[in-house]
């Protein structure tokens, strides 16, 4: 009997540290992701590197954070473009940054040319952005103003 008791004991040991092996494992791998299903629609990347779709914010000057899209309304969000109507908050830097105004300039902006991402090239990403002012103009700046994106 003593024998039986320490072989079951022996089994059942071996298969505790199996299943908590297993169940170990399985839970530190990483999902499964399908990059058709997660984005079939291109992403805007930000400059912190994060993927986003129809964001109602999005900050253009990320160094300083002068520049940003505030309120965004996207209309259309396809495969080839995106379109929103919001409003660019610009520091005016007068008389120098730290001590300006933030002022609202309403805008349309369009992405465009999506393109794989380098960081992950099974998601396309648009790579540029186009903001039409609609109204006034901030200093020094054109009615249609375009920037490359992150990626």
């Amino acid at each position: 009997m003593r024998g039986s008791v320490m072989g079951t004991t022996v089994t059942l040991a071996a298969g505790v540290l199996l299943t908590a092996a297993v169940t170990t494992a399985s839970a530190s791998a990483p999902p499964a992701v399908h990059r058709s299903a997660a984005h079939p629609k291109p992403v805007l990347v930000d400059c912190l590197w994060h993927r986003t779709v129809r964001p109602t914010d999005f900050i253009l000057a990320c160094g300083d954070g002068n520049s940003r899209l505030t309120g965004l309304r996207w209309s259309r969000w396809s495969g080839q473009a995106a379109t929103a109507a919001g409003v660019n908050l610009l520091n005016d830097c007068k008389p120098y940054c730290a001590a300006g105004t933030f002022r609202r300039y309403a805008v349309t902006v369009r992405l465009e040319d999506p393109q794989p991402w380098k960081k992950d090239p099974g998601v396309r990403h648009y790579t540029r952005m186009s903001l039409t002012y609609t109204g006034a103009l901030p200093e020094g700046f054109q009615r249609v103003m375009t920037y490359p994106l992150w990626d």
